[in-house]
């Protein structure tokens, strides 16, 4: 409706514009002056947002394996230092800091992992092997781990350190296990034996 009276508003002032322009007058001054201001009033009006326009809003890009800061080699408790500038990722990202050797982990095989796991919303850790002094055995797709796992941990070699960044999705959903309800995971995973 505001729109409407705008758009009218407008209308009439141009009209009226028009009109006093098409009369003449011998006072060039006085036109001059009706003429700036409906020029003024108009340019006033065509920068307010429209119907139909959002205002521009500020939104951080979805940050990547090469924003996560992780200090330290395998082996060594590692250090994760989660950016502020970006946003969590949506999708499981997996990166390899550190390269294995040998054949990557196939579905069936089992795997002995040492771990840290950082909360995205608090950035502290949560869990940690390293910490316990005793790495985690699966068998890689029997469902004994969340599914960001069993995904990232695919093709995984020997002696690799591999980053993890799991979306709620494929995490602890709404909540479990001491994890705040769709919280994004980040672990760092090394890969202490593949198949044995």
């Amino acid at each position: 409706m505001q729109t409407l009276r705008r758009i009218i508003g407008i209308g009439t002032i141009a009209a009226a514009t028009f009109a006093l322009a098409a009369c003449g007058s011998d006072d060039d001054k006085g036109s001059a002056t009706t003429t700036s201001a409906a020029t003024s009033s108009a340019a006033a009006a065509s920068a307010q947002p429209t119907f139909g326009q959002l205002p521009a809003q500020n939104t951080a890009a979805e940050c990547t394996a090469d924003d996560i800061v992780v200090v330290g080699g395998f082996g060594a408790t590692p250090k994760i230092t989660i950016p502020d500038t970006c946003t969590a990722p949506t999708q499981l990202v997996v990166k390899d800091l550190v390269p294995g050797s040998g054949p990557g982990a196939v579905v069936g095989q089992p795997l002995t992992m040492n771990y840290t796991l950082i909360t995205w919303s608090d950035k502290k850790k949560l869990d940690s092997s390293f910490d316990r002094g005793k790495p985690f055995q699966l068998t890689l797709g029997a469902g004994q781990v969340i599914p960001g796992w069993e995904q990232g941990l695919v093709g995984v070699q020997a002696g690799a350190r591999r980053l993890l960044i799991i979306p709620p999705n494929l995490g602890y959903g709404a909540g479990g296990n001491g994890i705040k309800p769709n919280e994004t995971l980040v672990f760092v995973t090394d890969a202490v034996a593949v198949g044995k």
